[in-house]
């Protein structure tokens, strides 16, 4: 890294740049563990498109047969890498203490693994993404019942159609930013968007509103990879897989760049709404069924639509991590509000609590400012968008700023 670096701590002053060599070693050891696990391709069911053609044509009363893939990885021998790193012999307190959260955070996702499909499920997700609350199932409840049912008068991109116009934001930020390396692929073993350590997966049976096509590119895109990239470029890789807790705040600055590109329309906000209301029934005991009946008949979601989020949250015995939407976006115009600026969150993939410390260290010049900004705060309507976010938004709020957008 070629330079001294101030170090926090009893013994202040410069310090070598091999005081960091423990420091980069255990980064390095988590980082990998990280990827090995893929925690969010490998709680993605694998036959979910003919899952769905079945309970169609049976119309819609047994409950699908979801299939989990096999783990690419053996849970017992990552635990025993996990807890044989010397994590104890990092100087910095701060860096050691972020440390020992991933550590924990790595060994919950081994453990959320491990228990698919079995009655423990539920319990460890709730210990990696937390309780729904029930202040967030009021708001969740509210926006389903405020936002008018109105069908979408739009018409309809295939899989293909999107991948290439994602591909062509991926060059777009190629040409900008040498070394920029992600690269897209569609997949038919994934149902929904997503991105996987730097890779943009594309389900290919999907189908895509065409004006939500921007908003997702920069979703994932915009979002997901631009952070990813940036962390990447850091000396500390667990920010491009994640720092403990990062979840949520990704989900929340990806829902602003949608608003911001103007593409977070209120049948989006109902959908995310719906998942919180969702996570929090299959908390209180509900099957797929009752969830599924639950967003058709209360809530008017279309049949595929409500398919779609009683799957995501009834898969493998309750996944409660779609709390995170709503929850991280509610978060996240609190803290552009406080802040006026998204710079933070884009040094790679943290939470707002990591914040401070991701900002101290910048200044220590241990980490660096993000290279790489996200298109979709560029242009007159986006720093429009942006501005009034910072002025002060609720997520309520956005509902009529996303249908005059």
């Amino acid at each position: 890294m070629g330079k001294a670096y101030r170090m926090t701590g009893s013994n202040s002053g410069p310090r070598s740049p091999a005081d960091l060599s423990q420091a980069l070693e255990i980064d390095h050891a988590l980082t990998e563990m990280e990827r090995e696990i893929d925690l969010l391709l490998n709680l993605t069911p694998t036959n979910a498109a003919d899952a769905w053609a079945d309970f169609e044509r049976g119309g819609f009363a047994s409950v699908p047969a979801l299939q989990s893939r096999p783990l690419g990885f053996e849970p017992d021998l990552v635990k025993r890498r996990l807890y044989d790193l010397e994590i104890e012999l990092v100087e910095d307190p701060a860096l050691g203490n972020i440390f020992l959260a991933k550590r924990d955070e790595i060994m919950r996702q081994i453990m959320l693994l491990e228990d698919r499909d079995t009655s423990r499920f539920m319990y460890a997700s709730l210990q990696l993404f937390g309780d729904v609350g029930d202040a967030l199932v009021a708001d969740a409840t509210e926006l389903l019942e405020t936002i008018p049912v109105i069908p979408p008068r739009d018409s309809y991109v295939t899989a293909a159609a999107f991948a290439e116009t994602a591909q062509q934001e991926l060059d777009a930020y190629r040409a900008r930013y040498p070394g920029f390396a992600a690269e897209l692929e569609i997949r038919s073993d994934v149902t929904d968007l997503m991105v996987s350590h730097g890779r943009f997966l594309v389900p290919s049976t999907a189908v895509f509103r065409s004006k939500r096509v921007n908003a997702l590119i920069q979703h994932e895109v915009g979002t997901h990879v631009v952070t990813y990239e940036n962390g990447r470029e850091q000396p500390f890789k667990l920010l491009a897989v994640g720092l403990p807790g990062y979840d949520e705040t990704q989900e929340g600055l990806a829902l602003l760049a949608e608003f911001v590109c103007g593409g977070l329309d209120p049948l989006r906000l109902r959908l995310l709404a719906a998942r919180v209301v969702a996570v929090h029934m299959v908390i209180q005991g509900a099957d797929f069924l009752e969830i599924f009946g639950e967003l058709r008949e209360r809530h008017d979601l279309a049949p595929k639509s409500a398919w779609g989020v009683a799957a995501r949250v009834a898969r493998n015995g309750g996944l409660t991590k779609d709390v995170i939407y709503l929850r991280g976006i509610s978060r996240v115009l609190e803290f552009v509000s406080q802040r006026a600026t998204i710079e933070p969150l884009l040094v790679g993939k943290l939470s707002l609590d990591n914040v401070p410390l991701v900002e101290e260290l910048i200044q220590r010049e241990i980490l660096r400012p993000p290279r790489i900004t996200p298109r979709w705060a560029e242009g007159e309507e986006a720093r429009k968008r942006l501005a009034r976010a910072y002025d002060g938004m609720r997520v309520r709020e956005l509902i009529g700023n996303a249908a005059a957008a």
